[in-house]
């Protein structure tokens, strides 16, 4: 299976440069241009789309799909990442307002994440579970994965079984990669043991 994987386009959140996790705005006026502009670069040989319930997913989806008219498959595994109590902060505000957890360097550790958020464990599982499901159950030989910028290096690191580069690498908004040979994440569990502590 070749994989498409599409960050969302842009929110007003993204243009302001907030941890916008699991909160749920639409796509600005830039986003939708952006998505658009995707629409015409994207192979017609596409076969399914996937994509996370967050609305700036679904929005970016629709657009693409416009001409294709595929069913929308809406995969929660493709959420993003929930960071708790840096949602919607800047790294400033949240820098200011969250000090200790700050100094901990929180949003990086493998095993713990920002109160009322996730670890970035606890989203390799749920993606690595997530992208088992669909390659276990997808007929297209090509499909299109609409998600979020910590989904796509997540996928990407699982793939490829290379976390050496996690957190430099970043997909922008209403971008998009291509991964081949999916099929090998049966081959492998999601990480047990934290692969970024050599980072």
């Amino acid at each position: 299976m070749r994989l498409y994987v599409v960050r969302h386009g842009q929110t007003q959140a993204n243009a302001e440069h907030r941890y916008l996790g699991s909160l749920d705005p639409e796509l600005t006026d830039t986003g939708r241009e952006q998505a658009v502009g995707l629409r015409l670069e994207l192979p017609d040989s596409i076969g399914g789309i996937v994509v996370s319930p967050l609305l700036r997913a679904r929005q970016t989806a629709e657009i693409l799909n416009y001409r294709s008219n595929l069913p929308l498959q809406v995969l929660d595994a493709f959420r993003e990442r929930n960071v708790g109590v840096f949602e919607g902060l800047t790294q400033t505000e949240a820098q200011q307002r969250y000090p200790l957890l700050w100094r901990q360097n929180i949003t990086r550790q493998w095993d713990i994440g920002p109160p009322q958020g996730e670890s970035i464990a606890e989203v390799v599982k749920r993606v690595h579970q997530g992208l088992t499901a669909l390659v276990e159950a997808s007929t297209a030989q090509e499909v299109l994965l609409v998600g979020h910028g910590f989904v796509a290096k997540t996928v990407r690191a699982l793939i490829g079984q290379d976390f050496s580069d996690f957190f430099d690498w970043q997909l922008g908004n209403g971008h998009w990669l291509v991964l081949d040979d999916v099929e090998r994440i049966l081959q492998h569990d999601a990480p047990a043991q934290n692969p970024l502590a050599q980072l």
